[in-house]
């Protein structure tokens, strides 16, 4: 893979059925991708993998990731790898419940993509 370039594309899919907003008055918590960091493998990119990671993420009330879960693998173990390592170390704005700041479930899609 000498000289292709890659690209990384986050869809966070934050979709309000499917990310726990079936509770009235539920919002899941969201982040900022441009600030959370997640490194396409070296043999990744040398095997020119690419798909989608979806998974699921528990976010506490402070915004840290309390647990984390692969809903749906890209094929590939070591993108699935980097997508929950990176994504988990991210600081996410937490849901909310009547109002409040409240640990909730959201459902992020990871497309990784070499142009």
């Amino acid at each position: 893979m000498s000289n292709k370039k890659f690209a990384v594309s986050l869809v966070a899919l934050l979709v309000s059925g499917i990310a726990g907003s079936a509770f009235a008055g539920e919002t899941p918590a969201t982040f900022d991708p441009s600030k959370c960091k997640v490194e396409y493998p070296k043999a990744s990119l040398m095997n020119e993998e690419q798909g989608i990671t979806s998974m699921s993420f528990l976010v506490a009330a402070d915004g840290s990731v309390a647990d984390s879960k692969l809903e749906k693998s890209s094929g590939f173990k070591g993108l699935d790898k980097a997508a929950m390592k990176g994504l988990s170390a991210c600081k996410f704005k937490p849901g909310t419940k009547d109002g409040a700041p409240a640990q909730t479930w959201t459902k992020v899609d990871y497309a990784w993509k070499l142009d």
